[in-house]
């Protein structure tokens, strides 16, 4: 079931190393060093299992190679998804993707089932099967009083028991801490114990039973329950490990006009509940270009996180289920077995006929991009602990470098997620590299980039709100058009001066449906828009963002 797709260049042994720009090069050094290029690429189940001290190749900051991965991935062991372990890696690897987490629903079958330990013992399986991919286990979790969160850890003794004490101890569903909302009785209680819960991550962390351990939210205005001081609490909590949350959902397809119905995409089709935070509007309730209210606003919910000088990262995932026009479905039920006595659905079967569905494969449109300077688990998690990271859709572009410097500044300066100190009254430039997409997406179509924004904002200090969700001193900057450009080129662009300190992002589409932002024209002139329930190609929608690079003013 895994499609047959070409390998992007650096990937293809047949293409010379001299006809590759300088990140396809270093990428394809990366996993060469790793036993990884080559033959062994297409057929990495025929590797040697090796440690991961011996399949590292270093470049040594700041030269960094981009692997694309999926933190948020569901198997036959999640209640409402039909794939198994090996379906999905064979999957993800026809689709370019370099490492993935697992992430299997939290609730009383998975848990009662031993899902966490049966869950492992087929992980490993799809290890050995697809050495050149990074597989880690994670779970989805119910966050107490919110939206869901992906947890997990590098590889190690404890990965297994780690997820088993955290989805006893910390599950909202399980534990019944499911109300939020102002005016419920138990929400102070609820939030508190999320906050809790990633203290106690943070805690095995810091004393070494797990080498490292992360948490992302997941779609976090689906249902508009993550509230502005919720989302802050959790990162002030334990910052290096509530490190971001979705920039854009999963689920593209749910509004492919294929589908024939009325959805939209990323499956945010909510109202305002008891449970949702009454300061957020009802544009918060829907995508916007595929991209979640609180990133596709400029000047909205994470622009007023970033304001704060804090770093808070962006992903994209496939949140895979079922996906859209497949042909699987879920096998039959022996008598008597059911998800909450076994904590694994039946393997699928194939109809023939298209089924219901709404997802992607991993890889397949969604991408989250992670600079690495070496290759291996902990060094993608650390990746993502930097912020080094960019995400796009449809495999808009190939490459995204970003890097500010002063002026005449020595070196390469500082990229995605890092920060520039420097004295007030110096020059400051931004300088973008992009290799434009070289071959025909997943769809078919060769992708164009048609503009790129640079998004600036004002860095003010910590949030006299912790509610708020605007920052009005973020707006749109600069626009690069660069409609028609190929292959791999750099836009230098000028900051000015540095008066106070500040952070730039990136946005980028291929320009087919965009118009004011939420906020207004003066801040955003031509936006992500949201599309009509039903009609949603996200094909023919495609975005990229940036994590955003810091700059500290100091006198």
């Amino acid at each position: 079931m895994s499609p047959n797709q070409p390998l992007p260049r650096w990937a293809d042994p047949d293409v010379p190393a001299d006809s590759l720009d300088p990140q396809g090069l270093s990428r394809r050094g990366l996993l060469r060093g790793a036993g990884l290029f080559g033959a062994a690429f297409a057929g990495g189940a025929l590797l040697a299992p090796a440690a991961e001290a011996h399949t590292t190749a270093s470049f040594g900051d700041p030269n960094l190679v981009y692997l694309v991965g999926d933190h948020h991935v569901h198997s036959v062991y999640s209640h409402d998804a039909k794939y198994t372990f090996s379906q999905l890696a064979r999957a993800a690897a026809a689709f370019g993707v370099d490492w993935m987490v697992f992430t299997e629903h939290s609730n009383f079958g998975h848990a009662r089932a031993g899902g966490a330990e049966a869950e492992h013992r087929e992980i490993l399986k799809a290890r050995a099967e697809n050495r050149r991919m990074l597989i880690f286990q994670g779970l989805e979790w119910y966050i107490p009083g919110a939206e869901h969160a992906t947890v997990f850890s590098s590889p190690g003794r404890h990965e297994v028991d780690l997820l088993t004490r955290f989805e006893e101890a910390y599950d909202g569903k399980l534990l019944g801490y499911t109300a939020g909302g102002p005016a419920h009785p138990d929400t102070p209680r609820n939030e508190a114990h999320a906050v809790k819960a990633l203290q106690w991550l943070d805690q095995q962390r810091r004393c070494g039973y797990v080498d490292d351990v992360l948490v992302l939210a997941n779609h976090p205005l689906r249902l508009g329950i993550d509230s502005p001081h919720e989302m802050r609490a959790w990162r002030d909590a334990a910052p290096g490990v509530m490190i971001g949350m979705e920039g854009a959902p999963g689920a593209q397809g749910a509004a492919h006009p294929g589908r024939g119905s009325a959805g939209i995409r990323g499956e945010y089709e909510n109202a305002p509940s008891a449970n949702s935070f009454p300061g957020y509007p009802l544009d918060a309730y829907v995508t916007y270009g595929g991209f979640d209210w609180a990133t596709a606003t400029v000047g909205g919910l994470w622009d007023a996180m970033l304001a704060e000088g804090k770093l808070f990262s962006i992903t994209s995932n496939s949140d895979v289920h079922r996906v859209v026009f497949d042909t699987w479905k879920n096998g039959d039920w022996l008598p008597g077995q059911n998800f909450d006595n076994t904590g694994r659905l039946p393997d699928p079967v194939n109809t023939t006929e298209p089924q219901p569905g709404s997802d992607l494969w991993p890889g397949q449109f969604s991408r989250t991009h992670v600079g690495v300077t070496r290759y291996g688990y902990r060094q993608v998690m650390a990746g993502l602990r930097a912020g080094r990271v960019w995400v796009d859709h449809g495999q808009l572009v190939d490459g995204l470098e970003v890097r500010v410097n002063r002026e005449h500044g020595i070196g390469r300066g500082v990229t995605l997620g890092g920060r520039l100190r420097v004295r007030r009254g110096e020059k400051l430039v931004l300088n973008v590299s992009v290799t434009t997409a070289s071959r025909p997406n997943h769809q078919g179509e060769l992708p164009k980039l048609t503009h790129l924004d640079v998004i600036r904002g004002a860095v003010t200090g910590p949030a006299a709100d912790r509610d708020e969700w605007r920052a009005p001193d973020t707006r749109v900057v600069h626009t690069a058009d660069v409609e028609g450009r190929q292959g791999r080129f750099t836009l230098r662009i000028p900051l000015g001066r540095a008066e106070e300190s500040f952070y730039v992002r990136l946005r980028g589409s291929d320009g087919r449906r965009n118009g004011p932002g939420l906020l207004g024209a003066a801040i955003d002139p031509h936006g992500p828009v949201r599309h009509e329930p039903g009609n949603g190609d996200p094909w023919v929608d495609t975005w990229c963002y940036t994590n955003p690079v810091f700059v500290d003013v100091v006198r």
